[in-house]
């Protein structure tokens, strides 16, 4: 009887997190200015694309309804995909597309693969591999590796770093990533 009584508590108690997040987001939406809800639909288009992933790094900047997307990606096609999904949303003239094609290389997608199999393969990472998003990008251009994305501490980020690090690249690895809850300084 206890582990059922448990597993109720459990669902009720997970039925009333996600009713209050869903309820934040909806008062969220509702505060948003039109740029920062452009940004966020923007955003929410390019992740869902199916073919953005873990060697990619876009970034979105709005203002006055204008788009600015940068970043990389590692297929000249996602550039044109993502240009046109962006357009999409902002109209055509009020876009600037300054995303950049990584160098097409059979050995740089090797490392990108070495790479992102040494980080989240790695047993302390699996809370990142998990996730349907992975927050750890995995830029690869002529050999050198830059990790982008966020991560919860500090220690990840060295994981991280790390595991890059033990890969076979050409250079020290630029590790970018942001850390979601810095340490507070006393």
């Amino acid at each position: 009887m206890k582990p059922n009584f448990a597993g109720r508590f459990l669902m009720a108690a997970a039925v009333l997190v996600g009713a209050g997040v869903a309820g934040a987001a909806d008062n969220q939406a509702a505060k948003l200015t039109p740029d920062s809800a452009l940004a966020n639909n923007v955003r929410h288009a390019i992740v869902m694309y199916p073919r953005y992933s873990i060697f990619d790094d876009v970034y979105i900047q709005v203002e006055n309804g204008s788009v600015h997307v940068s970043g990389v990606v590692s297929q000249p096609f996602k550039k044109s995909d993502l240009d046109k999904i962006v357009r999409n949303f902002a109209g055509s003239n009020q876009v600037q597309d300054d995303i950049r094609v990584l160098p097409l290389s059979p050995n740089d997608d090797r490392l990108r693969m070495v790479v992102a199999r040494s980080i989240y393969g790695d047993i302390t990472m699996t809370k990142y591999a998990m996730q349907p998003m992975k927050p750890i990008h995995i830029i690869v251009e002529n050999g050198h590796v830059t990790l982008t994305g966020i991560v919860a501490t500090n220690f990840d980020k060295e994981i991280a770093g790390t595991r890059a690090a033990s890969a076979m690249s050409f250079g020290p690895v630029v590790n970018n990533l942001q850390v979601e809850n810095p340490p507070k300084k006393s």
